[in-house]
């Protein structure tokens, strides 16, 4: 007897996959505009978008973080920012 939520789990991989590459282009979109020149804003959106980054790779089951942030080239300012939240205002 097969599995009736298989093809929806396969279907919730590739929409997974998918956000994850979208993710990795926002990263990348975000660390571009850093090397424009660092600031406080742009320091944040890249960490924001390594943190992103981060959630999607571990809901594919990808744990290690450190080759992917390394591949990305986050600067360990950015690294230090991840998760950080700030009170708005």
């Amino acid at each position: 007897m097969s599995n009736p939520l298989g093809a929806i789990e396969r279907e919730l991989e590739g929409e997974r996959a998918s956000a994850l590459g979208e993710a990795g282009r926002k990263l990348e979109a975000a660390l571009a505009e850093l090397a424009l020149g660092e600031t406080e804003d742009r320091l944040d959106e890249a960490a924001m978008a390594a943190w992103h980054y981060i959630i999607l790779r571990e809901s594919v089951r990808m744990f290690d973080h450190k080759a992917a942030l390394e591949v990305y080239r986050v600067p360990g300012k950015v690294r230090a920012r991840i998760g950080v939240m700030k009170k708005p205002g």
